[in-house]
């Protein structure tokens, strides 16, 4: 009989499957690591006790810019133009590091600097600012002394800042000396505002601000350590009930919502986390830290790394890889990490980076690599050894990511099934994560985590049934690591959570027979085309993103056309590969999207694409449109978490869509 991952619990209710749990804890959910640890400050200090002398934190610094004048060739009106450029790179140092003692002492004395300046128990702080160590650290201080803190993504806008720093009435704001611009755009307007902090050279900034709002307090990070260090108060600790973090989503749509979590919630996480993969932790274990820490995936799996005495490598995506820096390694070559965590964007960039590699190689390195794969590939089904082969080929690859990564997590959107088993044959196993800032963002897509119970409820309309061969559902989760709402919006809470404590997540699983979830759909994506089917868009984004043409996808449906249609950003390199095969001329970025034949072989690669995947004749695209501008953040067109904004961009595109949509016609 196969392996059970799970077990189920109680009677099956009608439109319902029975609830499971982890086969790892089946009477009972966990909720901390240890007996003692209640809060996020209980396991820094069990963790500073723990592991005292060992590294825990490390961070490089800029040691110059070097500038690099380069002629860029430009294509405008098909006439070929050469301009001369300076570009910038980061000469970085190599890493210092914090032992655990160093972080509660750096703690210790934020902690005391913030009560010196007003810092209250149960008092709220935004945290504006890059993934550093700093932004753990300051966090820690606040919770050092019962403090909550409030988390905004770096790349959030003005409105979404203001919205989130006046809707839950913050005392005060840590940020970087390069956001002090917008910091200064919201200050006035939020009422609660008592102090700014900032870290960096602030080039004027800060003068202007303490010009412009004379009664906040506005002062250097430093200043604040040194005010703390001179003026040390005994810690405050929080309960395991009080509120910890109010997570302010990206939002796709509208304002974005606070989520709120108690640090019962995040302990909880990181219990369920640590059941679930201390087995595979070793001591010499190494974090590349570089994620949005606004974003939960980021937030849990650098706390969870802290219990296990993890050494974190401070990174920032400017200086991750080679290409960014001169005169020393990116990030990730420098620190060597054993661990990481991504989200699919960066997992598919580094296929991508890998693949481009191999096909630049000649037929030669084609033909080594193909088959050294396909015999990796039986050989770890078989887990048989595979070093010869490693040793060979794909060591070479392992090198672009410092070559100890031996584990690596990818969550905050799905990855497609090709990406995941390509890198972990070619680079180390790949597992995915599935979670949302609600359940402290984990719960893992396999066997559930050992702080959750699931189960599956009926979407009829669509199929999705629990009396299905392999029953299927909307998945629903409960547990001490689920959050019980949103900040200051009780309608959105009611919708969204039960009575009884079961938050209603918005995608559809299956059980398989082994026990394990699988996500198949998002409730939400789902359209109903004019043949009756319904189609998944995130899911069908999934799959076509894994085509190398693309650098992102958006794929759009309604229920008077029989197939999905696409808009699609593709990948300029590989573009001019084509117009350079097939004797395009030249071109600008422009022309070649709207290039028919270009357009015809990108549309191609997508159906061969999705023939590969398995996907239905309804999933196959009907139409797309090649299109020249990137989705950022910055546009509105992505959310901070690098999702993208399909309402914004079917707007943007509505033209493109509307000729799509009458030639994909039922």
């Amino acid at each position: 009989m196969e392996k059970q991952y799970s077990i189920s619990i109680g009677e099956k209710v009608e439109g319902e499957t029975p609830m499971r749990r982890s086969l790892i804890s089946p009477n009972k959910l966990v909720d901390s690591p240890s007996e003692n640890v209640k809060t996020l400050y209980d396991m820094m200090q069990y963790s500073v006790k723990t592991h005292g002398n060992k590294a825990a934190m490390g961070y490089r610094k800029v040691e110059s810019i070097v500038e690099e004048e380069k002629e860029v060739t430009k294509f405008v009106g098909g006439e070929e133009i050469k301009e001369k450029k300076i570009w910038k790179y980061f000469q970085m140092s190599p890493y210092t590091y914090l032992t655990y003692e160093d972080v509660n002492e750096e703690i210790k004395n934020i902690g005391s600097g913030l009560t010196k300046i007003g810092l209250q128990p149960n008092d709220k702080m935004t945290i504006y600012a890059a993934t550093t160590v700093n932004w753990m650290l300051v966090a820690h201080g606040c919770f050092r002394q019962g403090a909550t803190i409030v988390t905004a993504y770096e790349t959030l806008g003005e409105d979404g800042l203001l919205h989130s720093m006046n809707e839950s009435e913050v005392k005060g704001i840590f940020t970087n000396a390069d956001l002090l611009s917008m910091t200064a755009k919201v200050a006035g307007k939020v009422p609660t505002l008592q102090y700014i902090i900032y870290d960096g050279d602030s080039k004027g900034e800060a003068d202007k601000l303490k010009n412009d709002h004379q009664g906040i307090k506005i002062l250097t990070l430093d200043e604040l350590k040194q005010l703390g260090k001179e003026h040390l108060v005994e810690p405050n600790p929080p309960k395991s009930e009080d509120l910890c973090c109010i997570m302010y989503t990206s939002g796709s749509t509208g304002n974005p919502k606070g989520v709120l979590l108690t640090h019962g919630n995040l302990v909880a996480a990181i219990a369920g986390t640590n059941e679930l993969l201390i087995k595979h932790i070793r001591p010499d274990d190494t974090l590349i830290a570089y994620l949005p820490l606004a974003h939960v995936l980021e937030f849990a799996v650098e706390h969870v790394c802290i219990w296990w005495g993890v050494t974190l490598g401070y990174g920032n995506v400017r200086t991750l890889t080679d290409a960014s820096v001169r005169n020393c390694f990116g990030d990730i070559r420098e620190f060597k990490p054993s661990l990481m965590a991504g989200v699919p964007a960066v997992w598919e960039s580094i296929r991508k980076g890998v693949l481009s590699k191999v096909n630049s190689g000649g037929p030669t390195m084609q033909k080594v690599f193909n088959a050294a794969f396909k015999a990796k590939s039986w050989l770890m089904s078989k887990e048989l050894p595979t070093k010869p082969l490693d040793i060979m080929v794909f060591n070479k690859i392992r090198q672009q990511t410092g070559g100890r990564l031996r584990l690596a997590l990818s969550g905050g959107a799905p990855i497609s099934k090709e990406t995941q088993e390509f890198l972990s044959i070619s680079l180390c196993p790949i597992l995915q994560g599935y979670g949302m800032t609600e359940s402290c963002g984990f719960g893992s897509v396999g066997a559930p985590i050992p702080c959750l119970e699931i189960k599956l409820v009926d979407v009829a309309e669509a199929g999705y049934l629990s009396t299905n061969t392999r029953p299927q559902g909307e998945v629903w989760i409960r547990g001490p690591c689920v959050t019980k709402g949103y900040h200051k919006n009780e309608k959105v809470t009611k919708e969204t959570i039960t009575e009884d404590g079961w938050l209603q997540t918005g995608d559809i699983g299956e059980w398989k027979e082994n026990g394990t979830l699988c996500i198949i759909d998002r409730k939400k994506n789902l359209v109903k085309l004019s043949n009756g089917e319904y189609i998944a868009l995130e899911k069908l984004e999934s799959v076509y993103k894994s085509t190398l043409f693309i650098s992102n996808i958006c794929v759009c449906a309604n229920s008077f056309l029989n197939k999905p249609v696409a808009l699609i950003h593709p990948v300029e390199a590989q573009l001019r590969n084509v117009a350079k095969e097939k004797n395009l001329g030249n071109m600008d970025f422009e022309q070649l999207c709207s290039n028919k034949e270009i357009t015809t072989t990108v549309f191609q690669a997508c159906l061969t694409q999705a023939k590969k995947a398995g996907l239905k004749p309804a999933e196959m695209l009907g139409d797309i449109t090649l299109v020249p501008d990137e989705w950022t953040p910055q546009n509105g067109l992505m959310t901070a978490a690098s999702k993208i904004k399909r309402k914004d961009i079917q707007d943007k595109y509505k033209t493109d869509l509307d000729r799509m949509y009458k030639t994909t016609g039922a």
